[in-house]
């Protein structure tokens, strides 16, 4: 059996368990032993990190040659164009290169938790949110993109990773599932 841990990553928060300046990681959220975080969140972003304490299973989900399908909720300063939208979803080239197309969507402000800090508002200048579901892993993908198209990102929470959706966990909270050699056979054959 395969150990996979869903956590749902606070902002300020770093994705690994050791930090040379005392800034939050997960080995204050999270004392299972021998696992490692398949993937990394930025820091300044939210939502769903998994862990596993099985090296291939973090190499499926973490390879970026796997096209591992992230899904992100994005508070973006402004209201999003359909423009923006139909660039998002065509590619468009960061200053390392093309993106591959993305699923965007502009959705209603998802129920959430309040996030601390709050995002910064202006009281001039509104938000929206969109659904975001990339394949590639880029350096701060989501945001260097939502930029590039004249949104900046405000708040980011990934809420969904290939089949595991983060759902009713809080801030800081994690849940142990265990995977079948079967299963983890599936999840690295999609």
């Amino acid at each position: 059996m395969t150990n996979l841990i869903l956590f749902n990553k606070p902002f300020g928060v770093l994705s690994q368990f050791t930090d040379h300046d005392n800034r939050p990681t997960l080995a204050d959220f999270i004392s299972v032993p021998n696992v490692y975080a398949a993937g990394r969140l930025d820091r300044d972003s939210e939502g769903l990190l998994l862990l596993t304490d099985g090296g291939n299973l973090q190499q499926s989900i973490s390879d970026p040659k796997n096209k591992m399908e992230k899904t992100y909720c994005a508070q973006v300063e402004g209201i999003i164009s359909t423009e923006a939208i139909r660039l998002l979803q065509k590619g468009i080239t960061l200053n390392d290169g093309p993106t591959q197309p993305a699923s965007a969507i502009i959705i209603d402000e998802p129920m959430l938790w309040e996030r601390v800090p709050p995002v910064r508002e202006r009281k001039n200048i509104p938000t929206s949110w969109l659904e975001l579901t990339i394949s590639e892993g880029r350096n701060r993908q989501v945001r260097r993109m939502t930029a590039a198209v004249g949104f900046p990102t405000l708040r980011l929470v990934r809420v969904k990773i290939g089949p595991w959706i983060m759902e009713d966990l809080k801030p800081g909270e994690f849940e142990q599932v265990q995977l079948s050699q079967m299963q983890f056979e599936a999840i690295r054959l999609k």
